[in-house]
C-alpha cells in the first residue's frame, strides 16, 4: 500500500466516522456536546482532505488552532484512562480514538502552514514565476515604495534555502527594520503585497532602472 492510498483510507475512514455521528445525532443519541465534537470532526475532515488533495479550504490560520483544540482533546483523554477506571470497551474505543487523532493533528497542523503554494491565489502564482525570473537573473533585487511621509524599502534574495526579504519601514515615527524568510516565491508575493504594498512591478520597473543607469 503507497502511502496516498493510505492517507486516503484514513480520509475515508474519518468522514464514515462523522457520517455515522451525524445519524446518531438525528436518532436522538449522544450526548449535550456531541454537536460540538461534530462539528469539530468535520471541519478537521474538511482540513484532512485538503491536505491530502493539496486544494485549499477555507483560511490556513483556522487550521493550526484547530489541530491544537484537538491535542488538548487527546492530552485530556489520555489523562482519563490513566486517572479513572473504564470498561474495556470504552477505554479500548478512547484508546483508539486517542491514536488515530494523533495524525490527524500532525496533517492539520501542516495544512496550516501559510508557507505553501497551495494557498497562493493565481494572481499570486503569475507573480511568483515572474518573481522568480528576475531572481534568477539578478539576486538580490530592491524596490522602493513611497505613500505619503512613509517609505518602503525591500530587498528580496534567493538562494538554496530559499527565499529571503529584508525589509526597511522608515516614517516620521522612525525606522523599523525585520527580516522573514519563505521556501515558496508565491508565500514571498503575499507577504510582500500584504505587508510592504511592493508588487512585482515596483521589482522590475527598479531593475530597468538600474539597466538603464549601467548601461
Amino acid at each position: 500500500m503507497t502511502l496516498d492510498r493510505a492517507y486516503y483510507l484514513l480520509a475515508a475512514f474519518y468522514s464514515l466516522m462523522v457520517m455515522i455521528g451525524v445519524i446518531a445525532l438525528l436518532s436522538g443519541g449522544g450526548t449535550l456536546l456531541a454537536p460540538v465534537h461534530l462539528l469539530l470532526g468535520a471541519l478537521a475532515v474538511v482540513g484532512l482532505w485538503g491536505y491530502i488533495l493539496k486544494r485549499r479550504f477555507m483560511n490556513p490560520r483556522m487550521w493550526r488552532p484547530l489541530a491544537g483544540v484537538l491535542a488538548v482533546g487527546i492530552l485530556v483523554q489520555l489523562i482519563i484512562m490513566l486517572t479513572t477506571p473504564l470498561s474495556s470497551v470504552l477505554l479500548t474505543w478512547m484508546l483508539t480514538s486517542s491514536i488515530f487523532s494523533v495524525m490527524l493533528v500532525i496533517m492539520l497542523y501542516r495544512y496550516g502552514d501559510r508557507d505553501q503554494p497551495l494557498w497562493a491565489s493565481d494572481e499570486e502564482r503569475t507573480a511568483a514565476r515572474q518573481l522568480d525570473v528576475l531572481l534568477n537573473d539578478n539576486s538580490p533585487i530592491t524596490a522602493i515604495k513611497r505613500d505619503g511621509m512613509r517609505e518602503n524599502s525591500v530587498k528580496v534574495s534567493k538562494s538554496n534555502e530559499g527565499y529571503k526579504a529584508s525589509v526597511t519601514r522608515r516614517s516620521q515615527q522612525g525606522q523599523e527594520r525585520f527580516e522573514e524568510r519563505f521556501q515558496y516565491p508565491e508565500t514571498l508575493v503575499f507577504f510582500l503585497e500584504k505587508f510592504t504594498s511592493v508588487t512585482v512591478n515596483d521589482f522590475r520597473s527598479a531593475s530597468i532602472v538600474e539597466s538603464n543607469r549601467t548601461s
